[in-house]
Formats: structure tokens, C-alpha cells, sequence
């Protein structure tokens, strides 16, 4: 029997990982992070503890199972840690590149006290990317239930909610706006942290299920959420559409010639292969001198873009200091290597026009912190008499997004104060059948919050349309202590004709009150 690990005997420093050079990535759209090699990802998995109460399952929105994945890993069966990471979450490839493992699974692991935490997103990057090569797929016995089902938005949350209807026995089709399926992933995501590749790769084992990727659709513009259900015969739609919409600060000069979102600046590159014209016919007009309005994410993702497209110099200006900026610590990191120059504690009052309808420059505030707002940060407070003139002339605001529109302007659903889709508790929508997650629903936030958001939709959609969830069986009772549970015992679904040609009704329809009559399942 193997003998129970401590901290004092696992490896005390936390398995390092391969990056390019500075100086090379900057040239070109290669891949940052190397990745572990196995012998690299035997070594860090050698540092769990394999707790009893493994709080990292309960930090990672999709409850991956943790310290299973890595005790295989740890075996060498690389196979049974993807079938691991697989009952949860089939995207483990991006999940590992582009989570926050930092504040989530990473963030409650115990071994943080006293040791740098165990690697858990770069080993489940390890199984992702090894599942790939080797063309693994976990295609489960799949039972056709008869029910079609259309998942509108291809990025995380409707992909994780594809994944689990498809399982479930639906046919689902997926409802994507651009050209390619992926969404953010795909739009919103430079190569150099998440090659196109990857994505490529984690949509085909959707297609192994059974899933239908319909791309160049504009749900709201070719047809509504209610045709959907009506015309189309779909018997639940799922709104993962995101907040795409991007914000602007609204100051003097921020519609000049030079001033963009970095939604447009990253989409331009990424989707539509900007960074190749004019192999591509599509430019980007690029200043020497760029300053990017923010420090997430997608700031850093926006920086590190222009610096690659040929950029002189790189500026962040965010409002606050370091301490405060929402990027994750490692995409802060990569930018000052790259030498992008930060201005902390500076906030843009006014974009300077250069007489023709450029921008020639900005006017900025120096800024200190007061008392803590809302989000928790240290309030910004402008110093008076502390404006001074930046020189740039290209400005990205990466501030924020709002909720894509569309759906809410052409639909009857109904929308909360900030116009993102209202829901209850079980992501439903305000329209029977119809449910919604992630970002449209809680604003930006992060992939694997909305594939979280993706599957508890999905477990929500199969108890409306009537399918057995075997991930949630029937609890017993005293009443009933041998056999199986009632509620099991031969179930036949009964469907009702509609008199007015539309589809028929589900039962959980005509309880609704959609259906001709009110019908119960017939043993």
C-alpha cells in the first residue's frame, strides 16, 4: 500500500514550464506556454495529497474530480485521466490554457500552505492536449430520446451545454453568428495563448456526439427564439450568447480615427486573420504608439496583439495600481517581459484630435486609491491638477463589455436593469423551454464559470423536457426500500397533436398550458 503523503514529502517546488523567449514569441503568434512534458506532469502530480475532502473539486465550476485525474496521471494511464476530466468537462485542452486556476482550484488547494499550490490547470492542459494527439475521445452509449434542441452561441457555455443534451439523447444543433464556431475562444482569444488548433480539436469530439454547428446565423435577425420553438420544431433553446458588446468610456474624442475596442481589435485579428494581410483582406489600421485603456485580460490580449502586428512602443493605462488590475498574474507577467510599458494610477479624460480627425494624443489624470467600492478594489480618486498630455496615436479601450443586444431586442424575454437575460435558479428564462448562461446572464466572466453555467442549464433542460438524469438519481425512502424507485418503473411518453399544425407538445408543454390538454405519463 502506497504510503500517505505529507507536505514534507512531496516535492516542495512546484514543476516548472517551458516558455519561448521573449524576444522570439514577440515576432510571431507561437504559442507562449510549452506545456509539461509527461515526465514533467509525473513529477508535479507527485505533489497531491490526494485529500479525503478535496476542497479543488468544489473550487472548479464544473466539479472536475481532481485528485482522480492526477492519481492516474501519476500511473501513467493518461487515458483514464481524460476519462476522468471528461465526465465534467469536455474541453480540458482550453480550460487548462485560459482558466484562472489561480483564484478556483489552485486558489483552495491546501498544499498553498506553506508550497506554491499544485499545478492542477497545467496538468489538465497536459491530458487535454495528449487526448488530442492521440485522438482520444469519451463518446458514451447515447439513446435517442426523440427531443431536438437548439443551443444559440457556440462559445463555452453553449458548447458545455451541447456536450450534456447530446449525452442525454437530444439532437442539438448549435446556432453560431460568425463563420467559425468557438465564440470568445475563438474571437476573443490571441493564438499565442490559445492556438485556433486546440479549438478546433475539443468542437470535433462535439461533432463525434452528434452535435450540428450552423455558422453565418444571427438568431434574432434570420429568425426569433419564439420561431425557434414554433416553426422550427425545437423542443428547448439554450441563449449562450455572451456580452460581446463593448464599452466605451464616453469621453471627448473617443470616436476619432484611432479609437477602437479591443473586441474589434481582437476579432479582426483572430477570426478574421488580420495579423496575415494581406494574405487576409482584413487590415487593421495600427498606430506606432498604442495605449489600451484597462488591465484584464483582454487588455493584455490587446497589447501583446498590436506589439506582434508591429507596434513601436505599447502602453497600459489603467486607473488603478498593479495590485488592483483584474488580469491574471502570468498575462501581466508575459506583457512587462514583452515590453509593454504599465502607467498604473492613470485614467484617460480626453482623446486630443490632430486637426484632420486623428488622434494625436490623450489627456490624462494621475489617480490615488481611497476607500474600497463595490468590487471589493480600492476606489480610484482623481488628483486635482494633475492632468498632463499622453503621447499616442492609437487608443483601445478594453474596459468592459455589455450584453449582446439581438436577443433581447427581438425577443419577449425578459431582460434584468442591466439588459442581461433575467433567469431564476435554474437558469431558466422568463419563456418556457428557453434557459440561458453565462455571460449573457452575469456579465464577463470566466470560461469555465460559463461552462458551469452551460451544464447546470443542461440539467435544468433535461428535468423540464422529462429525461432521467442518471447524475441525479432518485433518492430512496423507507416506503420503497427494495427494487426500483416508482418513478422508474415504465414510463412511456405521451405527445399530444396539435389541431393548428405546430409541433406537438411535451408533456412539461402542456403543463405549461401550451399543449390541446393536460396529460401525465402512462405506466
Amino acid at each position: 500500500m502506497a504510503k500517505k503523503r505529507t507536505i514534507r514529502t512531496i516535492p516542495q517546488e512546484r514543476t516548472p514550464v517551458r516558455e519561448l523567449p521573449p524576444a522570439e514569441r514577440i515576432r510571431g503568434f507561437g504559442e507562449v506556454n510549452c506545456g509539461y512534458t509527461a515526465e514533467e506532469a509525473i513529477r508535479e502530480s507527485e505533489r497531491c495529497l490526494f485529500c479525503e475532502d478535496a476542497v479543488c473539486i468544489a473550487g472548479c465550476p464544473v466539479a472536475i474530480d481532481i485528485p482522480a485525474f492526477i492519481r492516474k496521471i501519476g500511473e501513467r494511464d493518461f487515458r483514464g485521466a481524460y476519462d476522468v476530466i471528461a465526465e465534467t468537462n469536455f474541453l480540458p485542452a482550453i480550460c487548462g490554457r485560459v482558466c484562472p486556476q489561480e483564484t478556483q482550484c489552485e486558489g483552495v488547494c491546501i498544499v498553498t500552505d506553506p508550497l506554491a499550490p499544485v499545478a492542477i490547470g497545467r496538468l489538465e492542459r497536459f491530458v487535454g492536449d495528449r487526448a488530442i494527439a492521440e485522438h482520444w475521445a469519451s463518446v458514451p452509449h447515447i439513446e435517442p430520446t426523440g427531443f431536438r434542441v437548439a443551443i444559440v452561441g457556440s462559445g463555452p457555455a453553449g458548447m458545455a451545454c451541447a456536450a450534456d443534451m447530446a449525452k442525454a439523447g437530444c439532437a442539438v444543433t448549435v446556432y453560431e453568428a460568425f463563420h467559425e464556431p468557438g465564440g470568445v475562444l475563438r474571437y476573443g482569444i490571441p493564438d499565442f495563448r490559445l492556438p485556433n488548433e486546440v479549438i478546433d480539436a475539443e468542437i470535433d469530439n462535439l461533432k463525434t456526439l452528434g452535435v450540428r454547428f450552423e455558422c453565418n446565423t444571427v438568431v434574432g435577425r434570420l429568425f426569433t427564439i419564439e420561431q425557434l420553438l414554433d416553426e422550427f420544431g425545437f423542443h428547448a433553446v439554450f441563449i449562450g450568447t455572451g456580452a460581446g458588446a463593448p464599452a466605451m468610456m464616453g469621453i471627448p474624442g473617443d470616436s476619432l480615427n484611432g479609437v477602437l475596442s479591443a473586441n474589434e481589435l481582437l476579432t479582426r485579428c483572430n477570426l478574421m486573420v488580420a495579423r496575415s494581410f494581406p494574405n487576409y483582406d482584413t487590415p487593421i489600421p495600427l498606430g506606432r504608439q498604442v495605449a489600451v485603456i484597462g488591465a484584464g485580460n483582454t487588455a493584455m490580449d490587446a497589447m501583446r496583439v498590436c506589439l506582434r502586428l508591429g507596434a513601436e512602443k505599447v502602453h497600459c493605462v489603467y486607473r488603478r495600481s498593479r495590485t488592483e488590475a483584474p488580469a491574471r498574474v502570468e498575462e501581466v507577467h508575459h506583457a512587462e517581459e514583452e515590453g509593454i510599458e504599465f502607467h498604473w494610477l492613470t485614467a484617460p479624460v480626453e482623446v486630443l484630435d490632430d486637426g484632420k480627425g486623428n488622434v494625436r494624443a490623450m489627456r490624462c489624470i494621475r489617480m490615488e486609491l481611497g476607500e474600497p467600492d463595490e468590487s471589493g478594489r480600492r476606489r480610484p480618486v482623481p488628483l486635482p491638477g494633475s492632468e498632463f498630455e499622453f503621447q499616442t496615436d492609437q487608443v483601445v479601450f478594453a474596459i468592459g463589455t455589455h450584453a449582446n443586444p439581438i436577443i433581447g431586442q427581438t425577443s419577449k424575454l425578459a431582460l434584468n436593469q442591466r439588459g442581461y437575460l433575467q433567469v431564476d435558479e435554474t437558469l431558466a428564462t422568463s419563456m418556457a423551454g428557453v434557459y440561458a448562461g453565462g455571460d449573457i446572464v452575469t456579465g464577463a466572466a470566466t470560461v469555465i464559470e460559463a461552462m458551469g453555467a452551460g451544464r447546470l442549464a443542461a440539467r435544468s433542460m433535461k428535468a423540464y423536457l422529462g429525461i432521467r438524469d442518471v447524475a441525479e438519481p432518485y433518492g430512496g425512502g423507507d416506503d420503497h426500500p427494495f427494487g426500483i424507485d416508482l418513478r422508474e418503473r415504465n414510463f412511456a411518453r405521451v405527445r399530444l397533436a396539435r389541431s393548428d399544425g405546430r409541433p406537438p407538445a411535451t408533456v412539461a408543454q402542456a403543463r405549461e398550458g401550451e399543449g390541446e390538454r393536460t396529460v401525465a405519463a402512462v405506466r
